[in-house]
């Protein structure tokens, strides 16, 4: 099974192509936890409405099982605490100009 820092690692891969910036940087992963046998990933979207939501959701769970075949993988969405700019990596908000 997967650390939770490699969970947070292969994280890094899933992109949120409306902003162009991965979910971890984006500080939309709230939280990992590795268990014997299951992956919970907590997270949230920018927003309750984004189009995004079943893509983003989806590749978090698929880059999660291509590298731990036959673990299970829990994506839980949450909206609190709601999501703001703030939470984006102080380098990538400068980046974007935030």
């Amino acid at each position: 099974m997967l650390t939770e820092q490699q969970v947070t690692t292969l994280l890094k891969n899933v992109i949120d192509p409306e902003i162009g910036v991965n979910i971890v940087d984006l500080g939309l992963v709230y939280g990992v936890a590795v268990t014997e046998d299951e992956v919970i990933i907590t997270m949230t979207l920018t927003t309750p409405g984004c189009p995004m939501h079943n893509s983003i959701t989806t590749w978090t769970e698929n880059i999660i099982q291509q590298n731990a075949p036959g673990g299970k993988v829990t994506v839980n969405l949450v909206w609190e605490p709601a999501w703001t700019p703030a939470r984006i990596d102080p380098a990538v908000r400068e980046e974007l100009g935030l």
